[in-house]
């Protein structure tokens, strides 16, 4: 079901009248489910990676226009071609997972590459500058980076040895003005709740790996829009606040 509701997107995308009429079929029949949440693994998940330079056969997105508010086009693009030298470098796309062929040439200046959770990724660790005020005290370590590869890359340091973790995840509650993104699912999204608990998900599982075993915490900062589903999960060591 949940892969429906991106087919519906990609169709009001072509065709927004067409894409309507679909959606309020799907509505109704999806109105007719069974009572409670139905928690499906969705899709993976993916990242972009802004300053990667692209290459042929990179997936990619292309970028809304400079200074534009709109939201950002989330279909997958395929490099099939670059073009041109320096700033003129034009690129070749064709759209992934599509029922017809579509290409179309873009400047590579608008465009990023990304990468789905199950694509290989060799994220690494760089040195940005430090602060020393402790003296021969022990250092803080500040990582910038996507939550879920930062907890995948501390395993080979950190398995089991971590006693505390905090995490302060999107509410989900659809609110925009908030400092950072709050709605991480579009709110007519019929899976909504589920999509979150699936990114969610993988990243506590991630986080339990990290944990001592015998005596450790995990926090997480949440309010009542997904407290209750976040605790539905059958994951044992999460405690709510």
């Amino acid at each position: 079901m949940s892969r429906l509701t991106d087919l519906i997107a990609r169709a009001k995308a072509r065709d927004s009248a067409l894409g309507d009429e679909l959606e309020r079929e799907f509505k109704a029949l999806a109105s007719r489910r069974a009572f409670g949440l139905n928690f499906e693994r969705h899709r993976p998940e993916s990242v972009e990676l802004p300053g990667r330079p692209v290459r042929r056969g990179d997936k990619v997105r292309i970028l809304p226009p400079r200074g534009s508010v709109q939201r950002a086009d989330q279909r997958l693009w395929r490099v099939k071609r670059i073009d041109g030298e320096g700033e003129a470098r034009m690129a070749v796309v064709e759209l992934i997972d599509a029922e017809a062929p579509e290409t179309v040439e873009v400047a590579v200046a608008d465009l990023v590459v990304v990468a789905e959770f199950r694509d290989y990724i060799y994220p690494g660790l760089v040195s940005t500058g430090r602060v020393e005020r402790g003296g021969d005290k022990p250092y803080h370590t500040v990582i910038n980076g996507e939550n879920f590869h930062v907890l995948e890359a501390l395993t080979y340091t950190h398995r089991g040895k971590i006693d505390a973790i905090y995490i302060d995840p999107p509410y989900n509650t659809g609110a925009r003005d908030w400092k950072y993104n709050n709605d991480y699912v579009e709110s007519e999204d019929l899976y909504r709740h589920s999509k979150w608990l699936a990114m969610m998900e993988r990243r506590l599982q991630v986080s339990k790996s990290l944990l001592n075993p015998n005596d450790s915490i995990l926090v997480v900062t949440i309010d009542e829009k997904e407290y209750l589903r976040l605790g539905s999960r059958p994951i044992d060591f999460v405690r709510l606040t």
